[in-house]
């Protein structure tokens, strides 16, 4: 019988393999082979954060180092007034440098728009409809393209769209209208036809401008209307502008 210091461990014959640690054992080549592939998968993902770490470090440096530089931009660009940004685009003139009135007729599907109403009423002191009429443009500046009366209520028109807001005055559901198939858009100022965008066209005295969305077939009846409509002439006095209240 032997000594209790001459012990010996078990063969391991009959090791059960699937009980922990015993396989990781048997297979330490296996082992090392997956330890080996994983270094470098370790190295890339190491190199990865601190790349973000100084990315943001840096940012970070520099806000606060132009902490206030860059929040009164920030400022300045949300208090942006969307007139004064068309102003400088156009290069528009003083209030009071032009003055100017023109006959307008929008049609949308045969229905016309009626700028009578309060929501299209001096909304821009460059250009706007007063006294409630649906048709008359006062223009009170040089180099004012129509683009300004259409944003001062929301409204944009392009090449091949119309877009109201939700006060427009029609009846329809839908608030854009482009061309289609059997839809189309198309300008006229005093009789011609306009193949450009109209947006971007400086009235003159007198001018008369037609939009129409919708079919053709209409075009004559409402250049006839157009015409129809009287164009006040240009008072002598210079008009003033004082806060919110127009004098013309």
């Amino acid at each position: 019988m032997p000594e209790d210091n001459e012990k010996t461990l078990p063969k391991d014959f009959d090791s059960d393999y699937s009980m922990p640690g015993r396989f990781e054992e048997s297979n330490s080549e296996y082992s090392d082979v997956e330890i080996a592939k994983s270094k470098p998968k370790n190295r890339v993902i190491l190199v990865i954060v601190m790349s973000f770490v100084i990315v943001s470090l840096g940012f970070f440096s520099y806000y606060f180092i132009n902490q206030n530089e860059i929040d009164a931009q920030i400022i300045q660009n949300i208090n942006v007034d969307p007139e004064k940004n068309l102003v400088n685009q156009y290069g528009v003139g003083e209030y009071g440098s032009d003055h100017a009135h023109a006959a307008i007729a929008v049609f949308v599907n045969g229905e016309q728009l009626n700028f009578g109403l309060p929501q299209f009423q001096i909304s821009s002191k460059y250009i706007h409809f007063e006294n409630h009429n649906p048709y008359l443009i006062h223009k009170h500046a040089t180099s004012v393209p129509l683009e300004m009366l259409f944003a001062s209520f929301e409204m944009k028109i392009t090449q091949d769209c119309i877009k109201l807001n939700d006060d427009a005055s029609t009846d329809t559901k839908n608030t854009k209208f482009c061309t289609e198939q059997d839809k189309s858009l198309v300008f006229y100022v005093n009789g011609e036809k306009y193949n450009s965008n109209i947006s971007q066209y400086v009235l003159e005295h007198n001018d008369r401008i037609l939009i129409s969305f919708g079919d053709t077939e209409s075009i004559s009846k409402h250049l006839t209307y157009l015409e129809s409509l009287k164009i006040l002439d240009i008072p002598k006095k210079t008009p003033q502008y004082s806060g919110n209240e127009f004098n013309i």
